[in-house]
């Protein structure tokens, strides 16, 4: 069958709307075809861009990667409206009889995934037909971003789906789908690739212009991501033989020794809505990889915000310094008590309506309130309860949410190192907790488990706990998953309840939408209890 939901156009490829970075804006390529297209090094960078315009758009439909990992973890409920359908609790308790109806959570998500991908196939497809004038450096960086960007939405894709085509090549066909093995073997070749051929330019040397591209600290940091949850969740010893983890260790080592980043000093400072006057900035020390977001969205098809971060906003009311929002992702109490008091994430990572006295008044609205939410990304206002966004200029605080998703911190880098056998992983270990206790430090010994705790504080609600939960396996993450508990469901106490059977069912992994699996007459199959 051809034309399936999931491809592009071409000319929707070269229909590229520039991104809030220098080094992103260039004009509308609208009349340009496959055939006269890519013959210059010019060509090749305004692909370049469509291909980061690309990753910028695959969150902005459905439900975005860090928003279905938090939720399908043990940090957070689904939460919305009172009065809203299901879904949230579906994706949530992994039980598709929640909200029968919804058989498409995912399927704006699965098309913009492949549209990004076929961005990235079409530009590399092309590299060779282009005139570099001997400037082979230029085409091997230019296809080392791309391959990154490839491999990092295929990295997405197939933690959420297991078994998903594997499409290398622009095409219109029909395609089954791959085993994992398939996809994990491209993906490490592509981040092997783009390692290789970044240049080796450390932090505080980087061009600000150039903030948002891929780098290959990036890569390097990406290959230690992958190997940690490939071995894991699979049982295997390497990345089906391409990442071994003498390689995956070698490579965060780099990354630490050469990079140049760091810690910024204090945690809360790391996030807009807890530093308010000291916020450390976007693209500082501690950022490795990030995407990119800006407040210029608007109803026409320009698509630069983060149009997820307003389903963490309080659910229909501004109190500031926060912003409104759905009500979604509520915070799972267990979150907030395991931390220690003296943890200064604590306060950084989540929204405690009591202890900061906040007047939440909506809360008849508010599906599985908790008295917690999420605090590192979350929509901010003035004092007045006028949505920051709009203020910059934004045409609405749905859609013009500016904050950059910071997929990759310095402090992963650290705990990775340390997870992998580092002769500094103590070292490392001490970095990450030292600043997040001052004072009140105290030395705990390094080794796994410890790590994963730290890991499961360090990054709340950043759309990494589920995927550290399932590495271990799928009964260690059932059990962590899995509770009965009270929340409130427009104002009234309601039992609350998340099957370990359910996940076990769904081997974690969440539903392909039907959508797609009628498109394809049936040549795509459903993960097991969807």
């Amino acid at each position: 069958m051809k034309n399936i939901k999931y491809y592009i156009l071409f000319t929707a490829l070269l229909s590229m709307i520039a991104c809030k970075k220098d080094f992103l804006d260039t004009e509308d390529v609208t009349s340009a075809t496959e055939q006269n297209f890519y013959k210059t090094p010019n060509d090749a960078w305004k692909a370049l861009v469509g291909v980061y315009d690309g990753l910028q758009r695959v969150w902005s439909g459905g439900i975005a990667f860090p928003v279905a990992s938090t939720i399908m973890s043990d940090e957070a409920f689904g939460g919305t409206g009172n009065a809203d359908g299901f879904g949230y609790q579906m994706l949530d308790e992994f039980d598709k009889l929640r909200s029968p109806s919804d058989q498409d959570l995912f399927g704006d998500s699965w098309s913009l995934y492949y549209k990004a991908i076929y961005r990235a196939n079409m530009l590399l497809t092309h590299l060779d037909g282009i005139d570099w004038k001997g400037n082979t450096t230029l085409r091997n960086t230019y296809e080392a971003e791309t391959r990154f960007i490839r491999a990092y939405c295929y990295f997405d894709m197939v933690r959420l789906w297991g078994n998903i085509p594997l499409i290398t090549k622009p095409t219109t066909d029909n395609v089954p789908q791959a085993n994992a093995d398939s996809v994990y073997k491209l993906i490490a070749q592509d981040l092997k690739f783009a390692a290789a051929n970044l240049p080796a330019t450390s932090y505080p040397a980087q061009d600000p212009s150039t903030h948002g591209r891929v780098t290959k600290w990036a890569a390097e940091s990406l290959m230690g991501r992958v190997f940690l949850y490939y071995t894991g969740y699979y049982s295997k010893p390497d990345v089906v033989g391409e990442i071994s983890k003498a390689q995956a260790l070698a490579s965060l080592e780099d990354v630490i020794n050469n990079g140049g980043f760091g810690l910024v000093d204090k945690f809360a400072n790391l996030w807009p809505a807890a530093s308010l006057n000291n916020y450390a900035g976007e693209d500082n020390k501690e950022t490795v990889f990030a995407i990119k977001y800006t407040f210029t969205s608007d109803w026409n098809g320009n698509v630069d915000g983060n149009t997820w971060m307003v389903l963490y906003g309080i659910r229909i009311q501004s109190i500031y310094p926060y912003g409104m929002g759905w009500g979604g992702a509520t915070v799972n109490p267990k979150l907030w008590n395991a931390f220690a008091p003296t943890d200064s994430r604590r306060t950084a990572s989540i929204i405690s309506f009591n202890d900061e006295k906040l007047n939440f008044t909506n809360i008849k609205d508010q599906r599985e309130y908790t008295g917690y939410t999420i605090k590192k990304y979350t929509p901010m206002a003035d004092e007045a309860g006028k949505s920051l966004a709009e203020k910059m200029g934004g045409v609405s605080f749905m859609i013009s949410q500016y904050q950059d998703y910071v997929s990759i911190r310095y402090s992963d880098v650290l705990l990775m190192a340390a997870e992998l056998g580092s002769a500094g992983a103590q070292s490392y270990f001490d970095d990450v907790r030292k600043r997040a206790y001052g004072a009140d430090f105290v030395q705990t010994p390094v080794n796994e488990d410890n790590i994963l705790n730290e890991r499961r504080l360090e990054f709340a609600a950043e759309g990494i706990r589920y995927w550290d939960l399932l590495r271990q396996g799928i009964n260690v993450a059932s059990s962590a998953i899995a509770e009965s508990v009270t929340v409130q469901n427009g104002g009234v106490n309601t039992t609350k309840t998340i099957l370990a059977s359910k996940i076990q069912e769904t081997k974690g992994l969440a539903q392909i939408p039907y959508t797609q699996i009628t498109l394809s007459n049936n040549v795509l199959k459903q993960n097991a209890g969807w």
